[in-house]
C-alpha cells in the first residue's frame, strides 16, 4: 500500500458531515443514470459513503459489490450494515483495483470514488474495470480536480487531471466519454464499455 492510499485510521474524515456539502452523492448519482435492479461495483468503497446511496438508487433487486483493499475499512462498513435500517443489497469484497475479486461481465457499473490517484497501475485497473463490466455498461471515475487547492483532498502532486482520465478511457476503446464537475472539488468522468466480442 503506497503513501497515496487513504488509510483506515483516518476513516472518521469520510463521515464528516461537511463532506456532504462539497460532494453531494445525489449530484453524482444524477450523472450515473442507474436503473433499478442494476449491479454496481463500488471500488474503494471505504466506509460506504457512496455504497449506501447507490444501494438505495438501484433498489432491492440490485446489488452493490463494495470492494476495498483494507479489511479495516470493510469491517467499519460491516458495522454500519449490521444496523437494522441499513440496506440489505450491499456485499463486501476484499481486493484491489488491479485484482478485483469479481467475475467477468458481472456489473453494469464499475465506480471509483476518489481512489484513481492512489493507484500504482492505472492501466491494470482499467483492464479489470473493463473485464468485470458488461457490454455497454459504464465505467465512472470520480477524483480530485487539479485546479483546486487542498485541503480537502490529496496534495497537488498526487492529483490526476480529468483530461488524463478522459484520454486513458478513449485510447482504451471506451465510447461516449463525458466529464463533469461535481461539487466544489471533484470531477466525474463516465464512459461506456464497447460491445464485447465473444
Amino acid at each position: 500500500m503506497n503513501d497515496r492510499v487513504f488509510k483506515h485510521s483516518h476513516a472518521h474524515k469520510l463521515e464528516d458531515p461537511e463532506r456532504l456539502k462539497w460532494l453531494p452523492p445525489a449530484d453524482v448519482l444524477l450523472r450515473l443514470h442507474l436503473s433499478r435492479g442494476a449491479r454496481v461495483a463500488d471500488i474503494g468503497a471505504g466506509t460506504g459513503y457512496f455504497s449506501f446511496p447507490l444501494a438505495k438508487e438501484i433498489g432491492s433487486a440490485g446489488e452493490v459489490l463494495a470492494v476495498d483493499l483494507q479489511q479495516e475499512m470493510l469491517d467499519l462498513l460491516r458495522q454500519k450494515l449490521e444496523q437494522s435500517e441499513s440496506p440489505k443489497n450491499i456485499s463486501l469484497h476484499l481486493g484491489t483495483a488491479s485484482h478485483l475479486p469479481l467475475p467477468d461481465n458481472s456489473v453494469d457499473l464499475a465506480f471509483y470514488a476518489n481512489i484513481w490517484h492512489e493507484l500504482d497501475d492505472q492501466d491494470a485497473a482499467l483492464r479489470e474495470a473493463r473485464r468485470i463490466t458488461l457490454s455497454q455498461g459504464t465505467i465512472a471515475i470520480l477524483d480530485w480536480r487539479s485546479d483546486k487547492d487542498s485541503p480537502p483532498g490529496p496534495p497537488q502532486a498526487h492529483r490526476i487531471s480529468a483530461e488524463t482520465i478522459v484520454n486513458l478511457l478513449q485510447t482504451n476503446g471506451c465510447h461516449n466519454v463525458a466529464c463533469y464537475n461535481v461539487g466544489q472539488y471533484i470531477y466525474l468522468v463516465t464512459a461506456e464499455q464497447p460491445v464485447k466480442q465473444n
